[in-house]
């Protein structure tokens, strides 16, 4: 039962989280340039506007919500019932009036299936998991942070602000890794800076890629890494067990589908933002 609640808080946490990235991303495009030269003039426009500040807060709720699913639930299950949420950002962003293009559905149709087919797979039961070897894990978060730091640096032309999405997300799942932990007590209460770190990181790869690329491509996919890498990590690291039989199998597809969704959503999709400079730049700019 306690792992039905934990999914239910982690399905709560990433609607919280996706309409918060939507709202930031809406409020960021229409700011004047943010720029790592100036962090905080930067940091003062986003928390001057209302718009962007309700999704941060609302950000913040999502991630009490997930620390709270993930003391009930495997960490797997957690970040795959939390991909679902994509659903829900795809709707508000279409909503917007922003348009979505086929392979963008196609991307949240696998999301929302994948989740469909999780659900049905906990007919076998929970995945078990216990606290991972800290060798194994800091190698993790290391490379995490390595590929990173490479995808901000390398813009992808076919889809502008997807190189900082897959940034934030790499990053996003890091912290998520390194929160599991967390929750055991003990002397893994030493991971919270390293947890506040890449939190921090992805924040400020988020934050520039709203400027750079449309809503699913920077907050889509950072949604959809952010809940993938982790789905791996809970089976390499923390040892979850998959059911036996045709459960394990359906859990495994869903899996898959949910990295194919995150794959999906990286591909090209809207033109580049007209205007923006890149992370470095001086030259002062103003979204419409």
């Amino acid at each position: 039962m306690s792992t039905a609640a934990g999914l239910v808080l982690a399905l709560a946490s990433s609607f919280a989280l996706n309409w918060g990235w939507l709202a930031q991303h809406g409020a960021a495009a229409a700011l004047s340039k943010l720029s790592l030269r100036t962090p905080l003039r930067s940091m003062r426009l986003l928390f001057e506007n209302r718009a962007w500040l309700a999704g941060f807060l609302a950000g913040i709720g999502g991630w009490v919500l997930y620390i709270s699913a993930l003391a009930l639930a495997p960490l797997s299950l957690v970040q795959a019932t939390s991909a679902g949420g994509i659903g829900l950002l795809a709707a508000l962003v279409h909503r917007r009036g922003e348009r979505l293009g086929r392979g963008q559905w196609i991307a949240v149709a696998l999301a929302v299936a994948g989740l469909g087919l999780l659900a049905a797979s906990l007919a076998g039961g929970a995945a078990g998991g216990r606290a991972p070897d800290r060798t194994a894990l800091a190698i993790w978060l290391a490379v995490s942070a390595l590929l990173a730091f490479v995808s901000a640096a390398t813009p992808l032309p076919f889809a502008p602000g997807a190189g900082l999405g897959i940034a934030a997300g790499l990053l996003y799942a890091a912290g998520d890794v390194a929160t599991k932990p967390v929750v055991y007590g003990g002397l893994w209460f030493l991971l919270v800076p390293v947890l506040l770190a890449a939190h921090s990181g992805a924040f400020v790869a988020i934050q520039l890629g709203f400027q750079r690329g449309g809503a699913l491509a920077t907050a889509g996919t950072a949604s959809l890494l952010t809940n993938a890498v982790p789905i791996a990590a809970g089976i390499a690291l923390f040892h979850e067990h998959l059911p036996s039989g045709l459960l394990g199998g359906t859990r495994v597809l869903a899996f898959g589908l949910v990295v194919a969704a995150a794959g999906l959503l990286a591909r090209p999709d809207d033109a580049p933002a007209a205007g923006v400079p890149p992370p470095f730049s001086d030259a002062g700019a103003t979204r419409a």
